[in-house]
């Protein structure tokens, strides 16, 4: 995908797509549409479910996928955030991560 073609979607819309009938998901500041990997996840369908229009990123790197599941997501990205919505999310990971490094 094409850096000047690549689609932007706000996490509203992402939000959007939370049901079985459209399953996307944020992961890393990019969108895909995981619907059709429902069934074929090795994981079972209700991990996709649960993370559905949400970011995933933290879920899905916790579970340490391998360089071909990595590879395979590259057929489901469908775009990014927004430059907004990116600012966002970082801002929200920075707040977590100084409030965890208080309780320590």
């Amino acid at each position: 995908m094409a850096e000047s073609t690549v689609k932007k979607f706000s996490l509203s819309e992402v939000e959007e797509h939370s049901s079985t009938d459209s399953i996307w998901v944020v992961i890393n500041n990019n969108v895909y549409d995981v619907t059709k990997f429902l069934e074929d996840h090795p994981g079972g369908e209700e991990v996709l479910i649960e993370q559905a229009g949400k970011n995933a990123t933290e879920a899905f790197e916790d579970v340490g996928h391998s360089t071909d599941a990595r590879e395979m997501m590259k057929q489901y990205k469908i775009g990014e955030l927004t430059d907004e919505d990116k600012r966002i999310l970082e801002e929200r990971n920075k707040s977590w991560e100084e409030e965890n490094a208080s309780n320590r």
